[in-house]
């Protein structure tokens, strides 16, 4: 089956933000504050790449969303950071709205012919290196499941939740159901609706799903400029500081370095 990643990389969408603002303008600036973008580039960088280029089957597309307007200093860095990434797709499109977008993006990559799995993904998110193996192989455990539905998710629920910075990595495993990360939904041909089109949180609303508690499959970023984290009421979360065993555990399985995180967080 085609495997479809799918990230939106500060992407100036009509709705999509659990924080909303004022007007377009207002939303652009936001996302293109050059404190805001430098970070989710770091975290893009540390984070978000490495278990992806390492993913221990290569067969898989993975696009990236980014708006026209992303200035071309940023672009250009996007560019250079997916070189050697040949599975990275960078697509830019106008502002419109959210859902539409994204599953137009989506279908335009897709054998609409063929049933396909696809995975949603933040830039400041990881993947195990064998997250794209774990998912053909639950298709294949669930094909009579797949037969009988349009869309079938799958949720991969135990990861960790870590901060980077200039000393390495804080982090901690933990398990949430439909975090929106390591969570992908199996599409039968000819079905136009995308993983984009459902709340992450909700997806087991509209479809049935398959949970997985095992293996360790995400560690999500954890960082001030996190949309979920804007409003005022989020509280910050204690994470405990790793120490070589955990850096170690970290890089066999997502193929975060530690010492690359401390070298580029050293810098801001």
């Amino acid at each position: 089956m085609q495997v479809i990643g799918f990230c939106r990389f500060s992407y100036p969408a009509e709705g999509g933000f659990q924080v909303e603002h004022n007007s377009l303008e207002d939303r652009i600036a936001y996302l293109y504050d050059p404190a805001r973008i430098a970070e989710r580039f770091r975290h893009f960088e540390c984070l978000c790449l490495p278990g992806l280029k390492a993913q221990t089957d290569p067969d898989f597309i993975f696009v990236i969303l980014v708006g026209e307007a992303m200035p071309e200093l940023w672009l250009e860095r996007l560019l250079d950071l997916t070189r050697d990434f040949p599975q990275a797709m960078v697509v830019a499109r106008a502002p419109g709205p959210h859902r539409q977008v994204c599953q137009d993006v989506i279908n335009a990559v897709r054998d609409m012919d063929q049933p396909c799995l696809q995975f949603r993904h933040d830039d400041d998110d990881a993947v195990a290196v064998d997250f794209v193996a774990h998912l053909r192989q639950a298709a294949q455990d669930c094909a009579p499941l797949l037969a009988k539905h349009r869309l079938v998710g799958f949720d991969w629920n135990r990861g960790y939740i870590g901060r980077p910075d200039a000393q390495g990595l804080a982090a901690q495993v933990q398990v949430t159901p439909y975090w929106g990360v390591a969570q992908a939904v199996a599409v039968r041909a000819g079905a136009r609706q995308s993983i984009m089109n459902f709340g992450h949180y909700k997806i087991n609303q509209h479809m049935p799903t398959v949970t997985f508690t095992q293996p360790v499959m995400y560690l999500r970023g954890h960082n001030d400029h996190n949309d979920s984290r804007q409003k005022k009421h989020v509280k910050p979360v204690s994470l405990p500081r790793l120490d070589a065993a955990g850096e170690a555990d970290v890089k066999a399985r997502f193929a975060i370095d530690a010492d690359r995180v401390r070298r580029v967080f050293a810098n801001t």
